[in-house]
């Protein structure tokens, strides 16, 4: 893969435009193709040399060109090859035309494919470009390769899979490995997508790198230090705790203190040069009884935080873990609305009933507030959004952020990391078994402590959701939180 475009996630209208302007700049489409299909069939080569067989599965599309182009290479290279096309393989055009018209050999329709032992498939029905369900002949193609257990190679994206969401459009093809060109797809990583493409190989096949970022315009990419770790400063010598940040974590009542601790530990893990957990005074001393490197503040109600705020020091604030959904925590927020807010848990679900009032309050400027909504709070305060079958949830969270004027960490599997101004990261690293109670805590803190050190929203967030992911990592697994914890180390 191209360095410089090793994280860029092109949707398929912006490849198309990619395509559409590398022929505009001269180069030969067809040439482009060739290149394309010469890639898939060099993976088939390298990864199965022993193969009896390839099948190849046509489309209608210039995917199909792709298909038809690895044909002619295979059986130049010797391979036995059998193709089966989907439709009417006379009413191609273009590129995919003269593809087929070089292969000269001639094909079957798919409903005609029986598998055979040493089969290798190699996909080229769709790719990225789908946006309807497939037609049944090709569901019931997909079905009987799996049942056959026969190794898939998919060509651009496994057919059955919208390039932009990740979504299965009635039936897709599980590959065992996936060559891509230029760019990923974000369908190569939101899931489910990212669990039927196998390995992704990403093949240079000529366009110029200016092109490509020209018609992306990098909007979407996958979350990594690129894209966030030029906010980071390191400490100088000058360095002090207040220079480095002073993070507050709101706790809950004294039965439900346990997630702000794990948020505030998070915090100072994460490199805030100060915390301090503002608790309910009946809950001061179980608190007290569990921290050291800590601070704690006595805060029962607005006035007492209001007065409280008249320290500018105090500028990053985490409310929501084990804080208690309600009027309480709405005055909370209120009462910080000018400084930087990470809102979790039950701080989000305060605001279901009026997400507006919340929106309200952070209307225009910078963004100042980080949402960590999981599935079911995104719904809460934006179920308008989160109802809307049209959209993936890259496209969710971006309208979201733009509603809230905050960066939005929807939170999942595929955790999409979204800014107001339309920039959109999904985080690949979190290994399976941070799904465990508390881990959110420990996110809503990590992201805390780099607001708290001034890097801004969009940034924070997207570090932190990284290093959250790094932290399970080296935790491993049967991680609890309080093992997470443990694992967070500064950017």
């Amino acid at each position: 893969m191209t360095e410089r475009l090793s994280s860029l996630l092109l949707s398929p209208a912006e490849m198309a435009a990619v395509d559409a302007a590398a022929a505009a700049s001269g180069i030969s489409s067809f040439a482009l193709m060739q290149r394309a299909g010469g890639s898939v069939a060099a993976a088939l080569l390298h990864y199965h040399p022993g193969a009896v067989r390839a099948v190849v599965f046509c489309g209608p599309g210039n995917n199909g060109g792709d298909g038809y182009v690895a044909a002619r290479c295979l059986t130049e290279s010797g391979v036995r090859v059998d193709v089966f096309h989907l439709g009417d393989p006379t009413t191609l055009k273009g590129d995919a035309a003269q593809a087929r018209s070089l292969f000269m050999v001639p094909t079957l329709p798919i409903e005609d494919y029986r598998p055979e032992a040493g089969d290798v498939a190699i996909d080229a029905l769709f790719g990225a470009g789908l946006t309807r369900a497939v037609p049944q002949a090709v569901a019931n193609l997909v079905r009987l390769v799996a049942d056959a257990d026969v190794p898939v190679l998919a060509v651009d994206l496994p057919s059955g899979i919208d390039g932009r969401t990740g979504r299965v459009l009635g039936a897709a093809f599980s590959a065992e490995r996936t060559i891509t060109f230029m760019t990923r797809k974000p369908g190569h990583v939101l899931l489910p997508g990212r669990e039927l493409c196998g390995d992704v190989e990403v093949a240079d096949i000529g366009i110029p790198v200016r092109i490509v970022r020209r018609e992306a315009g990098g909007r979407i990419a996958e979350n990594g230090p690129a894209h966030w770790a030029h906010m980071v400063q390191p400490p100088g010598r000058e360095t002090h705790k207040y220079k480095r940040g002073h993070l507050v974590v709101f706790s809950g009542e004294a039965a439900k203190t346990g997630a702000a601790r794990m948020s505030a530990m998070a915090g100072l893990k994460a490199g805030a040069g100060l915390v301090t957990i503002a608790s309910p005074n009946e809950a001061v001393s179980e608190n007290a009884a569990h921290l050291t490197a800590v601070m704690l503040h006595g805060i029962d109600s607005e006035a007492d935080l209001l007065g409280w705020l008249r320290d500018e020091r105090l500028q990053t604030f985490v409310l929501g873990p084990g804080f208690g959904a309600g009027a309480k925590a709405r005055s909370f927020v209120a009462a910080v609305r000018q400084r930087h807010l990470v809102l979790d848990a039950d701080g989000i679900s305060s605001f279901r009933d009026d997400p507006a009032e919340l929106f309200s309050l952070f209307a225009g400027g910078e963004p100042r507030l980080v949402l960590t909504p999981h599935e079911g709070e995104f719904h809460r305060l934006f179920p308008d959004i989160a109802d809307d079958e049209t959209m993936g949830k890259v496209d969710k969270a971006q309208a979201a952020a733009l509603r809230a004027n905050a960066a939005i960490i929807y939170k999942g599997a595929d955790t999409v990391i979204a800014s107001p101004d339309g920039r959109a990261l999904i985080n690949t690293n979190a290994p399976i078994w941070l799904a465990t109670a508390g881990s959110g805590d420990v996110l809503a803190g990590i992201v805390g402590a780099l607001l708290a050190q001034g890097i801004p929203a969009f940034e924070a967030a997207a570090a932190g959701v990284y290093l959250h992911g790094e932290a399970g990592m080296r935790a491993g697994k049967g991680l609890t939180a309080e093992d997470l914890v443990s694992c967070v180390l500064p950017p």
